[in-house]
């Protein structure tokens, strides 16, 4: 089982959502960046479950960094961060161990592990697993945002609900780091979790779009055909749980464009190079132009619904239905914007170590 991302910079994950404590060992950052817990902990509070429109079990996610910072400040070896579960009910899902819960790992876990998995929450597969990306991520973050680079990520679209899109994304980008329900037009926040408690209402869920703006990228960053940014970042962005599709800039809508649309023209402003508009999302032959990088991510409704489902029993080989207990999110959208931010900063922090080497982050 592979669980390590990254070349120079690098996040292994271990942990599963019912066993002892997650987490997750990020190396290869360079020695000299901040360590700030209470940031951590402010972002590990932004993935945390919210109200009704959550899952009833919140974890205090009380972490532990156990290696590879000293003083407040990483030291350049691997930083290991451990966060207990203090908060499982594991009975809940004794009585469905070998029912495939539709849409989730379970059965492709047990084809591929051969019944040694553990079930529990989805196990090693749970969104709870998130929690070591959001910890590590925050300290790729403070790296970047010490360079002058800031990532944000607004709830794009929910339920069929349409927030504003990104104009003035400097301003939107600190506003939306701020905000507990990551929303543009703040009168589109209470309509969209209106459409969450109504599916929750029907035993149902829902999803959404994420869209996501880097500003500061220097120019010139990221390599041709294999490990262009679109492919690194889709690469880990897709390994984020009920993550679906993945775009960039204009995206699917371009195939609609003609050429005279599509392309980004280029002009000087104040002695910089900058385009007119930005279908391209900042990316031009998988290299950084200097425009904000722009994408959006497509996430699945909650597959665990309290609606009975048809499915199997991959033990006795035979059909039957499920009716899903236990607790579960009639909608994860909300929650998941703080994981697309943690990966996104992971990943760019290898990208310019790959470029500029790794002590590049604290220079």
């Amino acid at each position: 089982m592979k669980n390590t991302l990254g070349t120079n910079v690098k996040i292994t994950l271990f942990g599963e959502s019912h066993g002892e404590a997650i987490g997750a060992v990020l190396d290869g950052i360079a020695p000299g960046i901040t360590v700030d817990s209470d940031f951590i902990a402010n972002q590990l509070s932004l993935r945390r479950p919210v109200g009704q429109i959550s899952t009833p079990r919140v974890e205090t996610d009380k972490f532990e960094i156990i290696s590879g910072v000293f003083e407040g400040k990483t030291t350049g070896t691997p930083v290991c961060i451990v966060i207990p579960n203090e908060n499982t009910k594991s009975k809940d899902y004794g009585e469905i161990s070998s029912k495939a819960r539709p849409g989730h790992a379970d059965f492709t876990a047990y084809e591929k592990y051969h019944g040694f998995e553990d079930y529990r929450g989805g196990g090693h597969f749970s969104g709870r697993i998130t929690a070591g990306i959001v910890a590590a991520g925050a300290i790729a973050i403070s790296a970047l945002r010490q360079k002058g680079i800031f990532i944000g990520t607004h709830i794009s679209r929910l339920a069929g609900i349409e927030d504003k899109a990104f104009s003035d994304i400097e301003s939107e980008i600190f506003q939306l780091n701020n905000k507990e329900f990551a929303v543009i037009d703040n009168t589109k926040a209470e309509e969209m979790k209106q459409a969450i408690l109504n599916a929750k209402s029907q035993g149902d869920s829902v999803g959404g779009v994420l869209e996501t703006a880097v500003i500061g990228m220097p120019v010139g960053v990221g390599e041709p055909w294999f490990d262009s940014i679109e492919s690194m970042l889709s690469h880990a962005l897709f390994s984020i749980p009920a993550i679906k599709g993945v775009e960039f800039g204009a995206g699917f809508a371009i195939a609609d464009m003609k050429g005279s649309e599509a392309n980004d023209s280029f002009r000087m402003k104040n002695g910089l190079v900058t385009t007119l508009t930005n279908n391209n999302g900042g990316i031009n032959g998988g290299i950084s132009n200097g425009m904000p990088i722009t994408f959006r991510c497509a996430v699945k409704p909650t597959p665990t619904i309290s609606k009975a489902q048809q499915t199997i029993d991959y033990i006795k080989k035979e059909d039957t239905e499920l009716t899903a207990k236990g607790r579960h999110d009639p909608c994860i959208v909300h929650r998941a914007r703080v994981v697309v931010d943690s990966i996104t900063a992971i990943v760019l922090c290898d990208i310019l170590s790959q470029r500029f080497g790794t002590d590049w982050l604290v220079k």
